[in-house]
């Protein structure tokens, strides 16, 4: 498995000209579920530059993370590793030593001539990859500075979670970790280059704890927030391997105790909301930079997030909210592997993965399609965004796996339960078809995708709390 990924990568092109090379942008955005008005979640969310990348790409609207929880979909996407093959399954298992072969994205490019570099979280903070980057800011082993915090916590009043915290700062935007992120990487876009680049922007919010200064707030008056979708039986149909994943009695139970949940929806509104301009400070820096020609623009959510559906918060789940991300392409005429650029303003509906990111981006630099990567190349549809396209597979912890098509989410965990819903009259999720038998032959025919390897969980590793991100409770 090892070597058929960095074979995979060593394969490119690498006597290739550099200088006919396109650039990369390359911009993650944590926590971020489909709440961005171009995908339609929450009918308050105001995310005009998000609408504005919509419009100059490729937008999959239907597009699934490879694991919902940060460390696994992020190691999955950044080398083109399933977690069913690589053994990574959980924020506390360090990626590289399961993978010491592993060629990253970022690497894949230097082989063929480019300068890497960025800032911002990219990896899994307590396991970045210094060996990914020609540079990084702040280092390339602390990838994001410390935030502001509130004087007073937990803000929310909602003792012993942690960093499950919401509340406004009393702080201008420029002091945030995420504006300095994006500060570094327009430096970079800005500065002459002797190299093609490959150039990250990891950005952290929404990532808990929803901490951004006020003004973001006070567009969201609280009593006005609408709060998503529920039903009160939501669970009853679920099996209880789904149950304890939601787990109903710990963050929901706290929320309405505290009578925090229109508090919680209004933060990540204005949590979405800086981002969105951080994204609009970036897309005019390219549009400035003289770039803009020949670069290639890549931007991705590394999984869903729910706020109260199914009585469930945070990601660590395998329905559609947790596991549901923005991903768009942007490509300009004349980039080597898709010679006509991507058409401004298209939507594709067709169930894709974030393992299709890698061989992707390879293929439009000209550097290969990846073979032996997880994924597959997303330009057939970037040259009909309608075409005949395969399900999307999602894993959480060892043998959990959710399958979605075109039309249905088909869900397996590990003692054998199932969850069958269909999309085209349930996008809520909250009618499980597994149990009737008219449905059978849809599930056999989803069951096909479920991966037939599930390797043994890599051991846990002891993080380096000097990355300035604690990780991520399971």
């Amino acid at each position: 498995m090892r070597k058929l990924a960095l074979l995979a990568c060593l394969g490119a092109a690498s006597t290739a000209l550099a200088a006919d090379r396109p650039n990369v942008l390359f911009i993650a955005v944590d926590d971020l579920n489909d709440w961005i008005e171009p995908l339609g979640g929450h009918p308050q969310a105001k995310t005009p530059n998000f609408v504005r990348l919509a419009r100059q790409s490729t937008l999959f609207a239907r597009a699934y993370t490879a694991s919902p929880s940060c460390n696994p979909s992020r190691a999955a996407l950044m080398t083109g590793v399933a977690p069913y093959r690589s053994g990574v399954y959980s924020n506390r298992q360090a990626w590289r030593p399961a993978m010491p072969d592993a060629v990253t994205i970022p690497q894949a490019f230097r082989r063929n001539g480019y300068w890497a570099g960025g800032s911002g979280k990219i990896y899994h903070g307590v396991y970045p990859d210094p060996a990914s980057w020609d540079e990084y800011w702040p280092s390339k082993r602390v990838q994001r500075e410390g935030d502001p915090v509130p004087e007073v916590r937990p803000a929310n009043g909602i003792q012993g979670t942690g960093n499950f915290d919401w509340g406004p700062l009393s702080v201008p935007s420029e002091e945030m970790s995420d504006a300095k992120v994006v500060d570094w990487v327009i430096q970079r876009l800005r500065a002459s280059h002797d190299k093609p680049f490959f150039l990250a922007c990891g950005i952290f919010r929404p990532h808990l704890p929803w901490y951004v200064p006020e003004r973001y707030f006070r567009r969201f008056p609280v009593d006005s927030v609408q709060l998503p979708p529920m039903f009160d039986g939501d669970l009853a149909d679920v099996p209880q391997a789904g149950v304890r994943m939601a787990r109903p009695e710990r963050d929901h139970a706290r929320v309405v105790e505290h009578g925090q949940w229109k508090r919680a929806v209004q933060a990540y509104l204005a949590s979405i909301t800086f981002v969105d301009g951080l994204l609009g400070r970036l897309l005019d820096a390219i549009d400035e930079s003289g770039h803009a020609a020949n670069t290639i623009i890549v931007l991705w959510g590394d999984h869903g997030w729910h706020l109260g559906e199914k009585r469930h918060w945070r990601k660590f789940a395998l329905w559609e909210e947790a596991t549901r991300v923005p991903l768009f392409f942007a490509a300009p005429p004349g980039t080597p592997g898709f010679p006509e650029g991507t058409k401004p303003g298209v939507v594709s509906h067709r169930p894709v993965s974030l393992m299709d990111v890698y061989p992707t981006l390879l293929d439009l630099a000209g550097l290969g399609s990846g073979e032996g990567l997880d994924g597959r190349s997303l330009v057939p549809l970037l040259r009909d965004p309608e075409a005949a396209w395969t399900p999307a597979v999602t894993t959480y912890r060892r043998m959990n796996h959710a399958v979605r098509s075109d039309d249905f989410r088909y869900i397996r965990y590990a003692d054998g339960s199932e969850e069958l819903y269909d999309h085209r009259v349930d996008p809520m999720e909250w009618t499980n078809l597994a149990g009737d038998e008219k449905y059978a032959g849809t599930k056999e025919s989803l069951a096909r995708w479920l991966p037939s390897v599930n390797v043994p969980e890599a051991p846990e590793q002891p993080s380096d709390r000097r990355t300035n991100e604690v990780a991520v409770p399971d």
